[in-house]
This record gives structure tokens, C-alpha cells and sequence, in this order.
């Protein structure tokens, strides 16, 4: 056999050669920027697929802290002005009265709130009107000066004594409160005030006030003058708290003087009421007239934007200051309540509430009784008191394992 040239293993040899770098040429990638970096280093096309699949870890974001603020309601009950109560109070050498020993030792209890209120019993119509007790009322100015010098910055004056002194007796009462910076509530000297929203801000917190009697013993209010003394009337005082929430009111509180005198428990057209208003947005009752503590509760409820709240009743707060002895008609209660705005959310929400029992100490040195309110349990606490017997301190141990049965008779 023939062998094939050498020229012809040459020729293929370099057309394979050629084709091989032909190939090279045209159909090889192009290489990337970075490679060739070495193991490890991300080329410019591996970089965004890795931050597309896993993406930085977000942050969480801080949580709003809420900002809150916070006031005290403290409430008493009755401010009463007996004839028995007057001679002892009075000063021969400066031809005025002071009552300012009756209370002075609850008044550091009371000086604890930011509002502070009780219901006035008693015209303060001034000497012109002649001092007078049971049934027609009517205390020196004085008495008034003793109450905002204890603390007392607001006083329910819508009850059944309002118009002893008939309407210039109540407007006089108005004259003097005002002089004295006490805000009047339930009374007043015209239909244009009457229709004002009394609206009170402590701390931030905006409360309205709102106070009703359901009569005026008998005394017809001057006809064409409703405005004078404001009456029970559910409706109207639903429409006055849904005025008072419209306005800004943060927390309305409403004084009813209501129910059964000496009647130890509430009937059921009180409570039937209370619980009424509260489910229309009333956030405290506070409760006078008969002269006796009643029990007061605690019920849930809603606001206006349907979130979960509660409101608190008391059904009567008793006598805070009166000549009434016997069948605890001579003890009242210190309401304190801690109201809480989460300004953040604009809730309310009432934290502590704390009923501390009162005793009217009525004592003779000389030929006129003198009156002091005493703080039950802080009395027996202390048992240093001098012008108490030891049978005093009997009785009112007694009385208040009594008394707080009673209050808490419907928690």
C-alpha cells in the first residue's frame, strides 16, 4: 500500500489549527470584569441575584409610647348649716364666723384632689336674709369662705333647699360663690347661663359638670324662670352630657340629689337612672340627699367610639357637715378618684377610687357645741386624739366595719 504524503498530514494539521482559533473568536464567552478575582469574589453578575433573594434584615419600627395625663376628682356629700351649728362658729370681738375648725382636719384629704366638690345644702344669701336652720336654710358667707379655704373649687347647688330664700335668696347665693372664684353648678341667674357648658381643665384633662335636683320642697321655681334651679329630666341630661362630649369634655360628671332620705340603700328608680346616664357617657354620679352613705359601684360601659370604659356611681355620700346625730346620719365619705387620659388614644380610664369614711365630732365645752370633721380610720389609727372618750373610739371602730360593709354592698 501506498503511504499518503507528508505535505497532506500538514495541510490537515493547520486547518484544524485555524478552525480552532475561528472557534475561539467568535463563540467563546467574554469574560466577566471580575473574573477571575479568585474564589469567593462575587462577579458583577452574581452580586444583584444574591441581594434580590436575600435582601438586609428591615428594622422593626419603635413603638409609639403613649403620653398620659393625670388628676384627681375628689366629692363629698352634704354642707349643711343647722341653727346649733352657728353660735360656736361666731366671734363676739370681730362680729364674724369662722368655720374653718370644721375642716380642718380632712382638709389635707381634700387638698389631695384637683377638683373638688360637694353639694351646698344652704342658701348663703348673706345677714340681710336672717341665719336660719331646718327647713328654710340660710348660712353666713363665711360658711363659703371655710369651704374654699379647705379646697373646694366646685359646689352642686341644685337641691331641694335652692330657694329657701325664694329667688333673690338663690341669686345672692350665686353673687357671693362667684366673688369667692367657687363654681356654682345646677343654679342659675338666667336662661344665657344656664345654657353655658361648665367645662374644668386640671392637669389636661377636660371634665363637665352638670348637676339636677328632683324638687325644691314644694317651692314653686318663679314661672317663665326654669333656668333658676335645674330639675331631674333624663332626657335633658342625656342632651346635656352629649353637649358637654361634644365641646371636648374628657369626663362628665353629673351630681343627682335623688332617692329615699335615711334610707341606707338605693331604691330602684335610682339606680334604674344612674346606670341610664352612665350608659349615655356620664363617667362619675355623684350622688346626695339622703343624708345617710349609700353603696356606690362600678359598672362597665362604653364611649363614644365604642371602646370599653367604666363609670362610677355613688348613690349618696351622706352628710359631710351637719347637726343630724344618730342612725349614722352623722357620717359622710370622702370620694377620690384617679382619672387617667391616654392623651395618645384619647381614653379615659378611672384608676384608684377610694372611700374614706367621716365623722361629724359634735362637742360642748362652753354653752355652744363645736363641730369637726374627723377621717374614721385615720382617727382610730392615730388614737391620740385628746378631746375624744374612749367609748368614742369604740363606737367609731364599730361604726366603720359598718360603714364599709355598706359601701361595698353592691361590688
Amino acid at each position: 500500500m501506498r503511504r499518503k504524503p507528508v505535505w497532506l498530514a500538514t495541510w490537515i494539521l493547520l486547518a484544524l489549527s485555524l478552525a480552532g482559533i475561528a472557534y475561539l473568536v467568535w463563540f467563546a464567552p467574554t469574560a466577566e470584569p471580575n473574573e477571575g478575582a479568585g474564589p469567593g469574589v462575587p462577579t458583577a453578575e452574581t452580586t444583584p441575584k444574591a441581594a434580590a433573594t436575600n435582601p438586609p434584615p428591615t428594622a422593626e419600627p419603635t413603638p409609639v409610647q403613649p403620653v398620659f395625663a393625670e388628676a384627681v376628682w375628689v366629692g363629698v356629700g352634704d354642707i349643711m348649716s343647722h341653727t346649733p351649728q352657728l353660735p360656736g362658729a361666731y366671734d363676739k370681738e370681730t362680729g364674724k364666723y369662722n368655720f374653718d375648725p370644721f375642716f380642718a382636719d380632712v382638709k389635707p384629704i381634700l387638698q389631695q384632689g384637683d377638683w373638688i366638690m360637694a353639694n351646698l345644702e344652704t342658701p348663703i344669701a348673706g345677714e340681710d336674709f336672717g341665719y336660719t336652720g331646718y327647713p328654710t336654710f340660710n348660712a353666713p358667707v363665711e360658711l363659703a369662705e371655710a369651704l374654699r379655704d379647705a379646697g373646694f373649687n366646685l359646689l352642686s347647688t341644685a337641691n331641694n333647699h335652692s330657694l329657701d330664700k325664694g329667688e333673690k335668696g338663690l341669686l345672692r347665693t350665686l353673687e357671693h360663690l362667684k366673688e369667692l372664684g367657687l363654681q356654682p353648678i345646677g343654679t342659675a341667674s338666667s336662661q344665657e347661663e344656664a345654657d353655658q357648658l361648665i367645662i374644668s381643665e386640671q392637669n389636661g384633662i377636660r371634665m363637665g359638670l352638670l348637676a339636677y335636683t328632683y324638687g325644691t320642697n314644694g317651692i314653686p321655681i318663679p314661672e317663665g324662670k326654669p333656668y333658676l334651679v335645674q330639675l331631674i329630666d333624663e332626657d335633658k341630661i342625656k342632651a346635656d352630657i352629649r353637649r358637654l362630649r361634644d365641646a371636648g369634655a374628657d369626663v362628665v360628671t353629673v351630681a343627682l340629689h335623688f332617692g329615699t332620705e335615711y334610707q341606707t340603700k338605693p331604691n330602684e328608680e335610682q339606680m334604674r337612672l344612674a346606670r341610664s346616664l352612665a350608659a349615655a357617657g356620664a363617667d362619675i354620679i355623684a350622688g346626695s340627699h339622703p343624708h345617710v352613705i349609700q353603696p356606690y359601684e362600678v359598672i362597665d360601659t362604653f364611649d363614644d367610639e365604642g371602646r370599653p370604659k367604666q363609670a362610677l356611681i355613688i348613690y349618696s355620700m351622706g352628710n359631710f357637715i351637719s347637726n343630724q346625730r344618730g342612725d349614722s346620719k352623722d357620717y359622710g365619705v370622702i370620694f377620690k378618684v384617679g382619672i387617667r387620659k391616654n392623651v395618645t388614644e384619647g381614653t379615659i380610664e378611672l384608676t384608684e377610687i377610694e372611700a374614706i369614711p367621716t365623722w361629724v365630732h359634735r362637742y360642748k365645752p362652753d354653752a355652744s357645741y363645736r363641730y369637726r370633721i374627723l377621717p374614721v380610720a385615720q382617727t382610730l389609727a392615730e388614737a391620740d386624739d385628746k378631746l375624744l372618750r374612749p367609748s368614742d373610739y369604740e363606737r367609731l371602730q364599730a361604726d366603720l366595719d359598718m360603714l364599709t360593709e355598706r359601701l361595698n354592698a353592691l361590688k
